[in-house]
């Protein structure tokens, strides 16, 4: 009996590959907006099936959710209010800004924030067309009441 070669590819999609400070980031990121506990919920890497296509961003805050133990929601259907994006070391940052503008906002979603780690910036970019950088000071959403010490994500 003749025995078969099988080659092995191992596929990624660039967004799946996780690191050290990627991580870092999405659990400083939640910490952060904990604060906001009461009027927001913070998911992260919630898996969305939106009108305009399947993503998962790394963090992303809704309205306050009814809580249902017995139904769980594999994809999510509804937009986020705020989707947070960080940048992974092989993601080219076009990849994510063409994500933004075929998938969240024409799906609905008002805000995102796009994390660059190896450059210490925070980008959010509105639904309407607006561009705010942060490199210091206090990240403060455009289009809702959150606020964010720069130095709560990269101390």
């Amino acid at each position: 009996m003749e025995a078969l070669a099988v080659d092995l590819i191992e596929e990624f999609y660039s967004e799946d590959v996780m690191s050290v400070n990627h991580s870092k980031i999405i659990n400083r990121v939640c910490v952060t907006l904990d604060r906001y506990d009461a009027e927001y919920e913070v998911l992260p890497e919630l898996e969305l099936e939106l009108s305009t296509g399947k993503c998962k961003p790394d963090v992303c805050v809704y309205p306050k959710l009814p809580e249902d133990w017995d139904n769980d929601i594999i994809f999510y259907t509804q937009p986020p209010l705020i989707a947070i994006e960080i940048q992974s070391p092989k993601q080219a940052t076009t990849e994510i800004t063409a994500k933004m503008n075929a998938i969240y906002f024409p799906a609905g979603v008002k805000s995102v924030w796009l994390i660059v780690p190896v450059l210490r910036v925070v980008q959010i970019r509105t639904a309407t067309g607006g561009m705010w950088t942060f490199t210091d000071g206090i990240i403060k959403d455009p289009v809702f009441p959150i606020e964010v010490p720069f130095r709560a994500i990269f101390r």
